[in-house]
């Protein structure tokens, strides 16, 4: 919030006990050495006038008190509210500092006074409208106005749009500022050298006339820039500077001047104002007389919103006497009521229809209001219900007031322009196409007029390594000698650092025209064209690797071993069903998706056969997508598939456009394969093209290949079914891959740890054992004590079992006990 000279504050004061009392005394507040300005101005045209009409109160009359104080003294407008609600003060207009609003409004929320003015907190009435709703106004016209890259000038203590909403809200590169008088000049240069020439100024009404100033010094008046100021009251500043130069100012305004109402309101305050103050004073004022500020517009329409809620609470209720000081903080009983009836206003005024939501302006228009030659006009406006309607949308785009005919070039290429042969076709007619469609949309847009002709020498435009000069349409910009160049331009770099290019319209890259190759033989293992050889070879690898790894993570983990024969305690003999030749059965029974007798057990085995599984899934789903159209389709024979198969041979010839993007990108490349195409093209000067046509014409003669820009090239191959596009896009399916490999390294560490686990347990086992025979032999105990086997680390133990899983592939079973010492006596357990 800022506190402008507008800032008021207005109290009531009643002298009645039924219905409304014939005297309500109203308190204003104004700022401190300011003079006379308009806001008191409106305020005192604003009670004088609802007792000069007996429409809403016949039966009472408004008599006013005003005081002033400073926007850096809340202390002293404390004091100055609490004197006057001792005095019997019910209501308060708060002011627009928020600083001050906030206190003043501290004190109506203890005492349940009415606060009405531009507060936003409990028990107010905020005449301005909701700035929420004023944010959404300014960010559709933004949208409308299609603004990618703008700026924004803000102070620290004003600001009627909320930036950090704005910044959210629209995607675009937006460049804010916060700036002070002493700063405008510096940031207006820092715009006008960054070529932003779109503008937001969200600055008071004192810093706007020094900015216009600043404006003009920099020369920024022209018709490229667009100044978008937040301040309703454009029309009270002098612009005469700036009618002519056909600069772009656009604003809203809250009051419509010109409606017959306001006319005779401001024509009557007017009279008001050489009344009451002296002659020099008025002046002052009343030289705007036309118009009228937004805040004291505000003030007069806040002044009636008030009588009209008394009007209504007259009706129903008795509005009751009061004594209430700030230091009893004793509540007023009849506030509430008040506020309400005051919340359910509807009305029309200066400032447009109001109506209330919660204390908070939800009914309003806003005139969407642009500066042309001779004044201000409004061109839409923008409503809560209906958003924005532009009434006149050429005024932002004003065909015939610049009254410019440019000059453009072109260079035939189809489908983009085209020409007529014909003699009755003379000066633009001769030329059609997309491109051309394009130029004259925006001709009528925009509003000028064009010569549309070819570039002498039929090239793009290159820039020769030696000499550094350029050619084509190029040149032709950077000479002057045509103001815009239209047609299939692609943007480069290097393009782009000496000419301006607009939004492409369509996107592309570089691909290898090529004829049609003939159709290959039948093969007889032409089933196996779905997948590459190389994924054939990977498949099979994978699947030599996955069964290795089942058997292996099958011996090492204790949950695949299990007994044979559980009840024969005098031969303990466990096995395991992953032989090696059991594994390999069991991945190309998953493999071809059939079932087989073998289950793994342990969570290792699982992972393997799951991700195995998936594996298999996307392999199988992937070749019967592809077998089909293999199968009934024929399959060409093509002697370069990619760039590098054109750089590694020299029986076909190649070339592409001469000053051509597609030439400089060649020449210019820093890879290895592009520097070597560019070598074998600048060898043979046979190899390049003067047009399109040309090198389409050498591709179907045969043995060549023509370098081109994409989209050309998909236009070309849809007319023609003798030639095609070589290269894009490699299918792959090394994803799944990846896939297999981490499964198998979590199997892999799950079997790690599960063998971990197991040895620790059998460790502590055999721990409590000993300490058994250890008792029993001291006679502690009648325990029978047994063979206990020798303690070994665990990765000997780890490296017995891989040693056995690797001898013995295709056991199923195995001892308990793998090894002993000589000396060891034992009652359970054989060896082999």
């Amino acid at each position: 919030m800022y506190w402008s000279g507008a800032a008021f504050c207005i109290f009531l004061f009643i002298t009645h006990t039924s219905g409304v009392p014939p005297v309500i005394r109203v308190g204003a507040l104004f700022p401190k050495h300011t003079g006379k300005h308009s806001s008191e101005l409106a305020f005192r045209y604003a009670v004088h006038r609802l007792n000069r009409d007996k429409s809403l109160l016949p039966e009472t009359n408004i008599v006013y008190d005003i005081e002033y104080v400073s926007r850096f003294d809340s202390f002293d407008t404390v004091q100055k509210v609490c004197r006057l609600v001792q005095v019997g003060v019910q209501a308060i207009f708060s002011p627009t500092d928020s600083v001050l609003a906030t206190h003043i409004n501290s004190i109506c929320d203890a005492l349940d006074i009415p606060d009405i003015g531009r507060s936003t907190h409990d028990f107010s009435i905020n005449v301005h409208p909701s700035q929420q709703y004023v944010n959404n106004a300014f960010i559709d016209v933004i949208r409308y106005l299609n603004w990618t890259r703008f700026g924004i000038l803000y102070e620290k203590d004003y600001g009627i749009i909320n930036l950090h909403q704005l910044s959210r809200s629209i995607q675009a590169e937006v460049h804010m500022r916060k700036v002070s008088q002493a700063s405008y000049l510096s940031v207006l240069n820092e715009f006008k050298n960054k070529e932003i020439h779109n503008i937001i100024i969200d600055i008071s009404s004192d810093g706007i006339t020094a900015l216009l100033k600043n404006i003009l010094q920099q020369q920024m008046n022209e018709y490229k820039y667009h100044y978008f100021f937040t301040s309703f009251d454009l029309e009270t500043f002098d612009l005469e500077d700036f009618k002519y130069n056909f600069v772009n100012i656009t604003s809203f305004r809250l009051v419509d001047i010109g409606d017959v109402a306001v006319k005779e309101i401001l024509k009557d305050l007017e009279f008001f104002g050489r009344t009451i103050f002296q002659e020099s004073d008025a002046n002052l004022y009343l030289r705007k007389a036309v118009t009228i500020e937004t805040e004291p517009a505000l003030i007069f329409d806040s002044v009636y919103v008030f009588a009209i809620g008394l009007q209504t609470l007259e009706q129903s209720h008795t509005l009751y006497l009061s004594n209430l000081t700030c230091d009893d903080e004793i509540p007023w009983n009849g506030g509430l009521s008040l506020i309400n009836y005051i919340n359910a206003v509807e009305w029309k005024g200066l400032t447009g229809p109001i109506q209330f939501k919660e204390g908070q302006r939800v009914q309003f228009k806003l005139d969407l209001i642009k500066l042309k030659q001779h004044s201000i006009v409004k061109v839409g406006e923008w409503t809560p219900q209906g958003y924005l309607n532009i009434t006149e949308p050429s005024v932002f785009f004003d065909s015939g007031s610049m009254n410019v005919t440019l000059v453009v070039i072109t260079i035939l290429e189809t489908p983009y322009v085209m020409m007529h042969y014909g003699k009755n076709f003379t000066g633009n007619e001769r030329f059609y196409g997309f491109c051309v469609d394009i130029l004259e949309t925006i001709s009528h847009e925009v509003g000028f007029d064009y010569i549309l002709d070819l570039v002498p020498d039929r090239k793009y435009g290159a820039k020769d390594p030696e000499t550094g000069e350029w050619n084509g349409m190029v040149a032709q910009l950077m000479k002057y000698k045509a103001d815009l160049a239209v047609g299939s331009m692609t943007i480069t770099y290097a393009r782009e650092s000496v000419i301006d290019f607009t939004k492409p319209f369509m996107n592309l890259g570089i691909s290898i025209l090529f004829k049609v190759p003939e159709s290959e033989p039948t093969r007889l293992f032409s089933f196996m064209n779905p997948l590459a050889i190389e994924i054939w070879i990977y498949v099979l690898i994978a699947y030599f690797l996955v069964s290795i790894s089942i058997y292996i993570v099958g011996k090492l983990s204790p949950i695949e071993w299990h007994c044979i024969h559980p009840c024969d305690l005098d031969n303990i003999t466990i096995g395991n069903q992953f032989t090696m030749s059991d594994s390999f059965w069991f991945t190309i029974g998953t493999l071809m998706q059939q079932s087989s007798d073998i289950y793994p057990r342990a969570t290792s085995t699982r992972i393997i056969s799951s991700i195995w599984g998936f594996f298999s899934l996307i392999i199988v789903a992937s070749y019967t997508a592809n077998l089909a159209a293999f199968l009934t389709t024929e399959r060409m024979i093509n002697p370069i598939e990619n760039a590098d198969d054109l750089a590694t041979q020299t029986e076909i010839s190649y070339g592409t456009l001469e000053s051509g993007s597609t030439m400089t990108f060649f020449r210019d490349s820093m890879i290895e394969t592009y520097k070597k195409m560019w070598r074998s093209m600048d060898n043979k000067k046979q190899a390049f093209t003067t047009t399109y046509e040309d090198g389409i014409r050498r591709v179907n003669q045969g043995n060549y290949a023509f370098l081109m820009e994409s989209t050309m090239l998909d236009y070309i191959v849809q007319r023609d079914c003798n030639l095609t596009q070589i290269g894009g896009l490699l299918d792959t399916k090394g994803g799944v891959f990846v896939v297999l490999m981490a499964g198998i390294i979590v199997a892999v560490i799950v079997a790690f740890f599960e063998f971990w686990f197991n040895f620790q347990c059998n460790e502590n086992a055999k721990s409590l054992q000993k300490n058994i025979c250890r008792f029993a032999e001291e006679g502690h105990t009648d325990s029978e004590c047994v063979y206990i086997p020798p303690k070994r680390s665990f990765w000997i133990e780890m490296f017995e079992e891989l040693r056995y899983a690797s001898w013995c592939m295709n056991k199923q079973k195995k001892p308990e006990l793998t090894q002993i010492c000589g000396e060891c006596q034992f009652n359970h357990g054989t060896m082999d």
